[in-house]
């Protein structure tokens, strides 16, 4: 099986903040596949660290107010490519992430609310018919 994870949770140090969400569940889980790290907003051209974003009224806006939606969405158009040209079976996600959110996603008020709802690299996934799951499912 080829499994697309977010690398952040393999240790990759892309978060906004500049560390990682390393998950010990996910390394059990993925041994043994085949694993294809990608960190859409690294793809997309963002700096590590970058100033946190949420998605805003269906853009993503970092805190200070700019748009990063075209940098978020490029990110994920190649990640999604990647996804498909590697016939990946799945894609274990972070959580919460306005990338790879897969249920619940920041309302955009930076205030630590959660909403329903999905990232932008997690949506075009399950749109494409590949199987997205929350590291918090595993």
């Amino acid at each position: 099986m080829k499994i697309i994870v977010s690398a952040c949770l393999l240790g990759q140090k892309c978060k906004y903040n500049g560390g990682d969400n390393l998950s010990q569940k996910v390394l059990d889980y993925v041994k043994g596949h085949e694993i294809i790290p990608v960190c859409p907003e690294v793809s997309g051209g963002l700096p590590t660290p970058r100033i946190p974003c949420e998605i805003v009224d269906g853009i993503v806006r970092n805190k200070d107010g700019e748009s990063k939606d075209k940098e978020f969405r490029a990110g994920a158009e190649i990640c999604l490519k990647k996804a498909i040209d590697e016939k990946a079976d799945l894609a274990i996600l972070q959580s919460r992430s306005p990338s790879c959110g897969v249920k619940q996603i920041y309302d955009g008020s930076f205030s630590g609310k959660l909403i329903d709802g999905s990232g932008i690299f997690a949506s075009m996934l399950s749109q494409n018919g590949i199987k997205v799951m929350d590291v918090e499912d595993i």
